[in-house]
């Protein structure tokens, strides 16, 4: 691994870069925070994908891009003296050290779990009205609910056990079911919401990511059905014209192939 010397002076190199790209270039002279906003949240995803493959050399490539926009950030903030890179790096170390009172205080901790308790106190103690404030109102609805679990849970608002948790599924799906046989689409999708909820709250108790989950699962739709795309292909066959008693063994050729159920 690069020396600490190392590091600081490839982070030099790209403010230096960043600061002579802004000043150069038509492109990067001409952005905003706006304009960047979704090429970041494009960027973030790319970063998950990598992580969810286990790509380390793709990890490191994106962690680059990601990086680029936290420095493209902070070099629009302080054309306009709101704030520069080091104050964004003084902020998040300040807040850090607060928030670790049992690493750089004299607080005691048992485990994890107490740990995330403390940080949820402190936070409401910084002035924030509701440890649901941290949560993000543009993530998607599954990323969501899983923090949500997750702050109320830093205060106690939790199940006590997974067994609890399963109940609770099993009576939201029955709910569910109920709506389902009496055609009443609000009510239906009401519960539908519930049951959703109740699965990411058991997930959570199984220590189970529901957004790795689920992308993992699709990724691993993806990759079937195009193999079946494929193999209707090397037939001269187009998919509508096969019948799904065709297109299973296909399926389950793929499903063989990768070895996963």
């Amino acid at each position: 691994m690069n020396s600490r010397q190392t590091q600081l002076a490839a982070f030099d190199r790209l403010l230096t870069i960043m600061d002579e790209l802004r000043e150069q270039c038509p492109w990067d002279k001409k952005q905003t925070m706006q304009s960047l906003r979704h090429l970041t949240i494009e960027e973030t995803y790319e970063l998950g994908d990598a992580i969810l493959d286990n790509d380390l050399e793709e990890i490191k490539k994106e962690l680059g891009d990601l990086l680029l926009h936290i420095v493209f950030y902070a070099k629009i903030g302080s054309e306009t003296d709101a704030f520069d890179i080091a104050d964004v790096c003084t902020g998040i170390s300040e807040k850090l050290i607060s928030r670790h009172p049992h690493v750089y205080g004299d607080v005691n901790v048992k485990d994890e779990e107490e740990v995330q308790r403390n940080w949820e106190n402190l936070k409401l103690k910084e002035g924030k009205k509701s440890v649901l404030e941290g949560v993000p109102g543009g993530v998607p609805s599954l990323v969501k609910a899983n923090r949500i679990q997750d702050k109320v849970a830093g205060v106690g608002f939790d199940w006590e056990k997974p067994e609890q948790v399963w109940e609770k599924l099993q009576e939201e799906l029955a709910e569910f079911q109920e709506e389902v046989k009496a055609q009443d689409f609000e009510r239906m999708e009401a519960e539908f919401g519930d049951v959703l909820f109740s699965m990411v709250n058991y997930a959570r108790f199984l220590d189970i990511n529901p957004e790795n989950a689920l992308e993992r699962t699709n990724k691993k739709f993806i990759k079937r059905f195009q193999y079946l795309e494929a193999k209707a292909k090397s037939l001269g066959k187009a998919l509508k014209e096969m019948t799904l008693a065709e297109m299973d063994v296909f399926w389950e050729e793929s499903k063989a192939i990768d070895g996963s159920s």
